[in-house]
């Protein structure tokens, strides 16, 4: 469909589709999408929509607000806003866009995701992002038969090159460095022991400031992580191996086999003993099925003979 909005170029098209209720439980569905040419002194405002919204601008620049920010983006750059809050977007000298409005059961979680850093994201290579994004737009304006499971993935696609392009640019940030580096040190020595005092000693930072530093970067703190990584690991070695609770324990850095069963069975709700044994009780049901299911048998071809 063509626009009719004021001071939006004419030749501008938008597509609507109307997701089947199997794709609004299962998947991202595209709700909108578009290219538009916006004039100068084009301004949208709106306190609500139902979905969030991805903008890719392919020339000018424009300003906006959402959720308390303001933003300002340029070519080449992609703006992602929850269009449930109130929002807006305006230029003062025009740009171009390609956009999509999308929703599912994910949405929120992405968009959180993509957004923590703020609503505009510089992809340094934007050209698998673009590339699904336009699938998209073909997908309706040449009429082609829809698949919703193929719609889902080119949103998932083009949602997680966002994600990647801003792990990418936070990267280079010194905090993220240490915080990499510390967790590589965990994972390298996790049977000794591992101290808050010298996990800040091995980054060079005072165990407060790199305590908050690490919560802010993982979303635990040094202990709980640690103590995560452990149990994660005890649950590998439970799983794969005949290793001895006892031997796991210290392979895992615990220093006593009560306080690892104590901390593995408030992590899973098992003591390991019980959780070895709860992976093996299915092996013992299909097998004993297997010979309760072949004692009739054999009992009826007894009594054929």
């Amino acid at each position: 469909m063509l626009s009719k909005e004021s001071l939006v170029s004419p030749g501008s098209d938008y597509y609507i589709y109307t997701p089947s209720t199997q794709a609004r439980e299962l998947f991202l569905c595209p709700m909108i999408v578009g290219r538009f040419q916006y004039l100068p002194g084009y301004c949208q405002r709106r306190n609500s929509l139902d979905s969030f919204l991805v903008m890719y601008l392919t020339r000018g620049m424009c300003q906006g607000e959402c959720g308390g920010r303001r933003f300002r983006a340029r070519e080449g750059q992609v703006v992602v806003l929850d269009c449930r809050a109130p929002h807006a977007y305006w230029t003062e000298e025009g740009w171009e866009a390609e956009w999509l409005h999308f929703d599912g059961p994910n949405a929120r979680g992405y968009y959180n995701a993509v957004t923590e850093g703020g609503p505009v994201v510089t992809l340094k290579n934007s050209c698998r992002f673009e590339k699904n994004l336009r699938r998209i737009y073909t997908q309706f304006r040449e009429n082609i038969p829809v698949r919703e499971a193929m719609l889902n993935n080119y949103i998932v696609n083009l949602l997680t090159e966002l994600l990647v392009g801003r792990e990418l640019a936070s990267s280079g940030a010194p905090s993220a460095g240490i915080i990499e580096d510390s967790v590589a040190y965990i994972n390298e020595h996790l049977s000794r022991e591992l101290s808050l005092e010298d996990l800040a000693a091995q980054a060079s930072l005072s165990p407060f400031y790199f305590s908050r530093l690490f919560k802010r970067e993982t979303g635990f703190s040094p202990h709980k992580y640690i103590l995560a990584t452990r149990i994660n690991n005890a649950r590998f070695l439970l799983r794969n191996t005949g290793d001895s609770v006892k031997s796991i324990c210290f392979t895992v850095g615990f220093t006593s086999e009560s306080s690892f069963c104590t901390a593995f069975k408030k992590e899973t709700g098992l003591t390991p003993s019980q959780y070895r044994e709860r992976l093996r009780e299915p092996q013992t049901e299909r097998a004993s099925d297997r010979k309760s299911k072949a004692i009739p048998g054999n009992d009826a071809a007894l009594r054929k003979r």
